[in-house]
């Protein structure tokens, strides 16, 4: 019986290896993690048990079940998931990368435990008790990761400032699974000579130390390119605040001269009143009005939303789009402003790039924001587009690029992230979005 165990414990490590890849992924999941968890497991417990059995009945390696299956691991993952191929297979070739140091470190273990040349040369798999190792080395990693794994790493997933990142990220983990199989003794024994197994522990020792602080490293300047284009997000929100004040006080001042003129006018339509010229006095009164300022230009006291919906509304205009705001939050809320503004800038700029490449009579913008039960933020943007309509898996993709939209991925992670939801429809050529934020 310990026998047909030595394999199906070098096979279940993809139970935990799984786990660890499914961790910073979980806001990405196409189906809620219990109905995921209810047959994932299973599955990975079934493949264990049938994968041991058939390598212990037909006395191979491990190695060679592993690579198809976890080839089919590796697409099933990216199945499960609303991610791109890049990021699903650099997670999921990063665990496996993990789980092959250790896998090179166990198989010192058992050469120690072994420790008879003859007996280890006829062995294809580890003992009992360095698969036990293996097993729980690979446990610890899963219990140590959790944290970072849900936290800083979903938050690089998500953020798609670093999206061309993963593009290369997976020749890292890639490059540490081949050092790692190269380093397999071709013959057992080899371990005994010398100092080949001493040499052999620390190699893999630190195989795993180096692959362990390239993430470390990756992971802190990933976090601080994040930053920084967060910090380079909210330089341009104050810039459009600092050009909606200096519009105000423009406004304002132009107001002012009006007023101050106004005198003027009221002689010189008296004058042209005396003389009877009706004609005069209505091009003078329509000449008048053309100078006069507009006063729509104040939407709601929040004034990072005000200021948002101030620029669109004005680039609007300038490209003769109608845009109908209605607006009722409060001056202060208890919210992140700078969620808010990303998605109200989103949706704008997409409506605005829509309403561009739709007939004249039919456009429009219309937006909607308020407030539900206090600490739910409603918003809904509607425009008509004349385009064709893109749709992958019920995910709509960009018309200026290949792959999704980056307009609704960002919003649909903002969401996600804040606890709310958000819906894209189109529909005899309006589309529609309906965004829940909680705050």
């Amino acid at each position: 019986m310990s026998e047909i165990m030595r394999p199906i414990l070098e096979i279940a490590v993809i139970i935990p290896g799984m786990l660890l890849a499914y961790l910073p992924v979980k806001a990405c999941l196409r189906q809620a993690p219990f109905k995921l968890g209810l047959w994932m497991f299973p599955l990975l417990l079934g493949i264990s048990l049938s994968g041991g059995i058939v390598c212990y009945y037909f006395q191979i390696m491990t190695t060679l079940f592993l690579i198809p299956v976890l080839l089919f691991l590796m697409l099933l993952y990216h199945k499960t998931l609303q991610i791109s191929i890049w990021k699903s297979s650099s997670i999921f070739l990063a665990v496996c990368a993990v789980f092959a140091c250790v896998k090179s470190l166990s198989r010192a273990v058992n050469a120690i435990m072994i420790f008879e040349p003859d007996i280890a040369e006829k062995q294809l798999w580890l003992c009992v008790k360095a698969g036990i190792f293996y097993n729980l080395i690979c446990l610890s990693f899963v219990l140590i990761a959790w944290y970072p794994a849900t936290h800083m790493v979903r938050i690089l997933i998500a953020d798609e400032n670093f999206a061309q990142t993963w593009y290369i990220f997976w020749i890292l983990p890639l490059i540490f699974i081949g050092l790692n199989q190269f380093m397999v003794p071709k013959y057992q024994s080899t371990l005994y000579t010398g100092r080949i197994l001493l040499i052999y522990i620390v190699v893999s020792i630190v195989l795993l130390i180096i692959l362990t602080l390239f993430y470390a490293i990756f992971l802190m300047m990933a976090l601080s390119l994040n930053k920084n284009a967060r910090l380079q997000q909210e330089n341009h929100f104050l810039s459009l605040q600092r050009s909606r004040y200096d519009n105000l006080c423009a406004a304002i001042e132009e107001t002012r001269q009006v007023r101050h003129d106004i005198r003027h006018h009221y002689l010189q339509l008296a004058a042209l009143a005396e003389k009877g010229d009706m004609e005069k006095i209505k091009e003078y009164l329509s000449s008048a009005d053309r100078k006069m300022p507009s006063f729509d230009f104040h939407f709601c006291d929040n004034q990072a939303v005000d200021s948002i919906l101030g620029y669109y509304s004005n680039h609007a205009k300038q490209e003769g789009i109608p845009f109908l705001a209605q607006i009722d939050i409060p001056d202060n809320f208890l919210g992140d402003e700078m969620d808010i503004c990303l998605v109200l800038s989103n949706l704008l700029e997409n409506a605005i790039e829509a309403s561009l490449k739709t007939e004249d009579s039919r456009r429009k913008i219309v937006i909607k924001m308020y407030l539900h039960h206090t600490h739910i933020l409603l918003i809904q943007a509607e425009n008509n587009f004349d385009a064709k309509i893109l749709e992958k898996n019920g995910v709509f993709q960009s018309t200026k690029h290949s792959g999704n939209g980056i307009g609704i991925q960002s919003i649909r992670h903002i969401t996600e992230r804040n606890g709310g939801a958000s819906n894209f429809t189109y529909k005899d050529g309006e589309f529609t979005a309906k965004i829940m934020l909680r705050i």
